[in-house]
């Protein structure tokens, strides 16, 4: 391993990795300075039994070195011996030109972030590698540089090293090496042969002893040239840092190339594991957003939460992340109302894509974008329930791009201090909630987002992330808008001691400053890196030491956060799996010895049945004879129109005691029966008649050993498809004209039909005379052998009701054609009898009791003149008059039979050619919709055998992903 300051080269996975603040950064060994790389892949033949342990990849070095391991023997001869000599020379020019680097490390590693002059001693002689196999080939005191850097020798070998860097200009950056080297041979030529440069140029303006400042220079030359130095380091690094960005470019589009190649070589297949891995772990976390475990598994797998206060910048700093503008963005107003899981992989093509759809958004045009902020803001607005502000529904989307840092990162609402008006009283409270259960994760990183521009002090978030993580282990700060905060406050020292964790309690693993834009949201991602690149290469945080060049630009973040992210993946997953393992197998016992003769149907499954055998009940119908429709429609439609042919038709015309009037009276209630209420009624009873069968239908599979879980799923179906469906209007209309022309028909054929209306008519008038007789004894009470049998007693009204049937009776047997209705003095003849006998009585009371009493007399007549008509069928047919064998009645008996029979058989038609079929589509719909609604089939199917059966199929899904996960983890280390 070659150390570099705090710089560690690792020889194996080709990697710098840098420790600071618990976070390990790794830069690509490409990017280092020649001469450390050539000591590099030299070392590393040395070095490759001693691996560190960080280390997992096993890559073998042999033939990169740049250094020979023994100078060539001289072949025999004179020749071979010049020869020898010139390529020994050659060597040592190689080597001289290597040693011209040295300012290189005098001035600090450019790729590492660049190191100041104030390094000690100590870290100076760690930063050299040890060289002893190349002592035959170097002089001897550059050696002792590993132990004690000899001053007079290396300024005696300066202007030997200065005249040879001019005649090697094809060497890269020898411009001014000359004037470097004299400046620094000036620097080390002050001090004692014991110190080394950059102690002298760090140390000079503080400690410089009298007599170092009697020999060369003053105290304030001394100042001038450590800020010389300063700013030749803040130059050099600046210059390598664009140097490395345009490296980096070029390496961006060669992998996307290679991304693009379909080819089979290592380098493809790498790739593809490695873009595979991070989508792998996201599919885990959103089958775990929706686990509800209740068996002691939690969700402990790693995700970066961001969050922060409103409008401190999180989404910009994601976007920075991502390389897009995804986001809805607003002036001061919550845009952020539920959270937003971005899954961030390297791939060819810079796209957007939701978990839960195939559309593809390209990142690179802007009217992709414009449609990706409006899909996320309709998802955000859509999860947000009524009456609420924010919703912890998640939304999953990924990104993909070259370049982009493997991490999955949850954006949050921003936490606020109050709630204002437009938002829901508990907004504050539900945030803070949302916010608590993903930073309780104790594998979550949480990535805490100060806004810069305004004071520290009116921060909520800062005390929030210290309540859920006080030691600070897995926290990252980074304050936003440092441009703001360097313009508008008044002491940078604030700044610094913010980025040093001192200013407030809370405590991180790394401390980060970002710039994130001027404020408009019409800014491109590169004009913003191009304005943080600009204000931090002449901002004077950085240039008097307040900010390391490690802690700027999101860039060097994204790569803190994607290096601990999976260093806690690493550490985490396998302890994972293992719960879940136990999880699973709890669950399976609990199954075996529940439910030992059942299938593991989870909730989709049993819906799917349960949509099978519905399907199956509404294709019964269609096997319904049609005899079963006609007669049960028949019968139901008598019962509902009965009490109107018998109240509003068929006694007032009845009553008239006159053949010409009876006709006249029936033919025109008909027409009017006809006109507004028999259709509707018919269609009522048709409507009636197909939920009792659909009903009836359900209740008979139910009963043939078929699952009671579905009981509130099909009683849900059925009366969510009944509510659907409606009649055919058409049919009403050609049912009048059905019904209409069947009652105008008088002509009765034959004789059955002329007995099966008697036999209509009789049994309808019985019905009516028992409920007749049933409402007279009501009235009276009990008659004398229900009195001594039942030990009954008549209430007084009863008493006044039997007196006044009584006397009813005899003037109905006084005359026994009378009419329906008493005349006045008739009443009062009544009453005066009744008072005689000492019964008050009210007239209403006599009419009302007369009513029911005539009724009777009048149904048993009616019954009589049937009996009668029974041999009146020949006089009607050859259309005799005879006035006690006019049978109007029974022919108007006959024509609401024929009228019933008639308006079934058309409605049987219609149900089984037209409805049945319209209400399987229905139930077809009502099905697809509850199939596409996930809370109304939690509701409906529901049970302990539901729940284990969901919990296993997601253990097991879960646990096979993170084998799955692991497995390819294993592979790409």
């Amino acid at each position: 391993m070659l150390r570099v300051g705090r710089a560690v080269a690792c020889v194996a996975c080709n990697n710098l990795v840098s420790k600071n603040m618990g976070v390990r950064f790794r830069m690509p060994l490409q990017k280092l300075h020649p001469l450390s790389r050539a000591i590099h892949h030299r070392y590393n033949a040395s070095a490759n039994a001693q691996r560190p342990p960080h280390c997992s990849a096993a890559r073998h070095f042999t033939s990169m070195s740049r250094l020979p391991m023994r100078p060539p023997k001289p072949p025999p001869g004179g020749h071979g011996g010049w020869r020898y000599q010139q390529h020994r020379n050659f060597w040592m020019l190689r080597l001289a030109s290597r040693l011209l680097k040295l300012r290189y490390i005098v001035l600090g590693s450019a790729v590492g972030g660049g190191y100041t002059a104030k390094k000690t001693y100590e870290e100076w002689k760690d930063m050299l590698p040890d060289m002893s196999a190349y002592n035959w080939v170097v002089p001897d005191f550059v050696w002792e540089l590993s132990d004690q850097i000899d001053l007079d020798k290396l300024t005696k070998i300066l202007p030997e090293l200065e005249e040879i860097a001019k005649l090697l200009p094809e060497l890269p950056d020898f411009d001014k090496i000359g004037e470097n080297f004299t400046f620094l041979k000036s620097i080390l030529s002050t001090e004692a042969p014991g110190d080394t440069p950059v102690k002298a140029a760090t140390e000079a303006p503080v400690t410089a002893t009298p007599e170092a400042s009697d020999k060369q220079f003053k105290k304030s030359s001394d100042k001038e040239k450590v800020d010389q130095l300063q700013e030749e380091l803040l130059r050099t690094q600046m210059k390598y840092q664009r140097m490395l960005e345009r490296l980096e470019k070029e390496n961006k589009d060669l992998r996307k190339v290679v991304l693009q190649k379909d080819e089979k070589g290592i380098h493809q297949r790498k790739i593809k594991v490695c873009k595979s891995l991070i989508d792998m772990y996201s599919e885990v976390l959103d089958i775990l957003s929706d686990f509800d475990s209740n068996y002691n598994t939690q969700d402990h797998l790693p995700r970066v939460v961001v969050v922060g206060d409103q409008s401190a910048g999180k989404t910009s700093v994601l976007e920075m992340i991502a390389q897009a503008r995804i986001f809805p963005r607003g002036s001061g107003e919550m845009m952020t109302r539920s959270p937003v899981k971005v899954t961030l992989s390297e791939g060819p093509h810079h796209v957007a894509m939701f978990k839960d759809s195939s559309r593809e958004f390209d990142l690179g045009k802007e009217e992709d974008l414009a449609a990706l902020r409006h899909e996320i803001e309709l998802r955000m607005r859509k999860s947000v329930k009524e009456g609420q502000t924010v919703s912890p529904e998640t939304i999953s989307l990924s990104v993909k791009g070259p370049g982009i840092q493997r991490m999955v990162l949850v954006d949050l609402p921003g936490v606020i201090s109050t709630v204002t008006a437009g938002m829901a009283a508990d907004t504050k409270e539900t945030i803070f909630s949302i916010s608590k259960n993903y930073m309780q994760n104790p594998n979550a990183i949480i990535l805490c987002i100060q806004d810069g521009s305004v004071d520290a002090e009116r921060s909520i978030v800062t005390d929030l992330v210290s309540q859920m993580d006080p030691q600070g282990k897995r926290t990252i700060f980074v304050l936003t808008k440092v441009d703001l905060a360097e313009k508008n406050l008044a002491s940078p020292n604030r700044i610094q001691q913010i980025v040093e964790g001192k200013l407030f309690p809370m405590k991180a693993l790394g401390y980060f400053a970002v710039v994130t834009g001027k404020g408009s949201a019409g800014e491109s991602i590169d004009s913003i890196k191009d304005y943080e690149e600009d204000f931090f290469q002449n901002s004077r945080l950085l240039r008097d030491g307040m900010l390391k060049a490690h802690q700027v630009t999101t860039k060097n973040l994204s790569l803190a956060v994607s290096d601990c992210f999976w260093k806690m993946v690493r550490e985490s997953v396998e302890q994972q799996a293992d719960a879940f393992k136990a999880s699973r197998f709890n669950l399976e016992t609990e199954w075996k010895n529940n439910y030992p003769r059942l299938r593991e149907l989870d909730r989709n499954e049993l819906f799917e049945k349960a949509k099978n055998e519905i399907l199956d009940e509404v294709i019964s119908l269609s096997q319904v004879t049609p005899k079963h429709w006609e007669a049960i429609l028949q019968k139901k439609l008598w019962e509902r129109v009965s009490t109107h042919v018998i109240e509003n038709i068929y006694l007032p015309a009845a009553q008239t005691m006159n053949s010409g009037t009876f006709n006249t009276t029936v033919d025109i209630k008909l027409k009017q029966w006809t006109d507004k209420q028999l259709p509707h009624k018919a269609l009522e009873v048709a409507w009636e008649t197909l939920q009792e069968e659909f009903a009836r239908f359900m209740a008979e599979y139910k009963g043939k050993d078929q699952d009671d879980i579905f009981d509130k799923l099909k009683e849900a179906v059925k009366d969510e498809s009944i509510k659907r469906h409606k009649w055919n209007e058409r049919a009403m209309d050609s049912l009048r004209v059905i019904q209409h022309n069947a009652l105008e028909d008088r002509s009765i054929t034959d004789k059955p039909q002329w007995d099966a209306a008697i036999q209509f008519m009789e049994e309808t008038l019985q019905a009516r005379l028992k409920d007749t007789d049933s409402v007279i004894n009501d009235m009276v009470g009990p008659d004398w052998k229900q009195r001594w049998m039942s030990w009954k007693n008549r209430s007084p009204e009863q008493h006044t009701r039997n007196e006044t049937r009584n006397e009813l009776e005899r003037l109905l047997k006084l005359h026994e054609d009378h009419t329906a209705y008493l005349a006045n003095d008739e009443v009062t003849t009544v009453r005066k009898n009744l008072e005689g006998r000492g019964v008050e009585v009210d007239p209403a009371l006599i009419k009302d009791t007369w009513h029911q009493l005539y009724r009777r007399h009048f149904l048993q007549k009616a019954l009589q003149h049937c009996n009668l008509c029974r041999r009146g069928f020949y006089y009607y047919q050859r259309h005799f008059v005879d006035s006690e064998l006019e049978c109007n009645d029974v022919v108007l008996f006959w024509r609401i039979q024929r009228m019933l029979l008639i308006t079934a058989n058309t409605l049987r038609q219609q149900l089984t050619n037209t409805e049945v079929r319209r209400l399987e589509k229905n139930v077809k719909e009502v099905l697809e919709d509850f199939g596409e609604d996930n809370e109304r089939k939690i509701h409906l199917i529901t049970g302990r055998r539901v729940q284990l059966a969901e919990d296993l199929k997601k253990v097991r899904e879960i646990q096979e992903k993170l084998e799955a996960f692991i497995e390819a983890l294993h592979k790409e280390k």
